[in-house]
């Protein structure tokens, strides 16, 4: 989330350059007179460089990631190949993410951005502030056993509250914890379509329809059931409802 703060830091900071007044200033650097300081052109590359990393973020630090992997799963579970198609699983993985987020992202922006935006705060401040209401988001998720490999990995001393934990050891924990959530989900959706399978393979094979692929026949069947029980509102309905738990 941090390059996106960035952006707007620079993009408000342009006119205010243009216009003569006090030079524009990223990551703590100056772009006044003098050597002591990058060129606009530098930093706008450096910000763009960081602004790559956004899209990794956003699928990685939010509940993006569980509901990507549950809805694969379920895709491969019923056996329709391509069918909805990645853009279609993506971009209701993307509203869904921007529902949960949403109060998260508000208090990032009242925490964050509006007093740096006022004044009353420096950049770092501001980052610092905005990354709390993130942390608390992640630390609701982020199974301790997780926590503690990373701590131990980094060779850092435990902290003493969770509220101390850095982000780059919360970050992959979070998302092992997410990968760890999303298998779980994914294994029990696979149950049911799993024992359609072994029936009608078992069917096939008695009745000497070696030749026809169990799938060919399962596929129909699965895709019945999962219409007649209103799977995807019974998915996304307890997918959601594990958020807010």
């Amino acid at each position: 989330m941090r390059p996106l703060y960035l952006g707007a830091m620079l993009i408000s900071g342009l006119p205010a350059m243009a216009a003569g007044s006090e030079p524009l200033s990223l990551f703590g650097i100056s772009a006044g007179k003098g050597n002591s300081s990058l060129s606009v052109p530098l930093q706008v590359i450096v910000l763009l460089t960081l602004m790559t990393l956004l899209p990794a973020a956003v699928m990685t630090v939010t509940p993006f990631l569980r509901i990507t992997v549950v809805l694969h799963f379920l895709r491969q579970a019923l056996g329709t190949q391509t069918t909805p198609s990645n853009q279609v699983l993506l971009g209701l993985a993307l509203f869904l993410t921007i529902i949960i987020v949403q109060p998260v992202a508000a208090d990032m922006y009242h925490q964050g951005w509006e007093p740096f935006e006022s004044g009353k705060i420096s950049t770092e401040q501001a980052m610092d502030q905005a990354a709390q209401p993130l942390r608390n988001f992640m630390l609701r998720f982020a199974r301790e056993k997780d926590i503690r490999l990373f701590v131990e990995l980094s060779r850092q001393p435990a902290p003493h509250r969770p509220a101390d934990l850095d982000l780059k050891i919360l970050i992959p924990a979070y998302i092992l914890s997410e990968l760890k959530a999303g298998f779980q989900i994914g294994a029990v959706l696979y149950l049911p379509f799993l024992v359609i399978d072994l029936v009608v393979a078992s069917v096939t094979l008695s009745v000497g329809m070696v030749q026809l692929p169990p799938v060919m026949v399962s596929a129909p069947f699965k895709i019945l059931l999962f219409v007649l029980v209103d799977g995807w509102n019974l998915v996304i309905g307890s997918l959601m409802k594990s958020f807010y738990q």
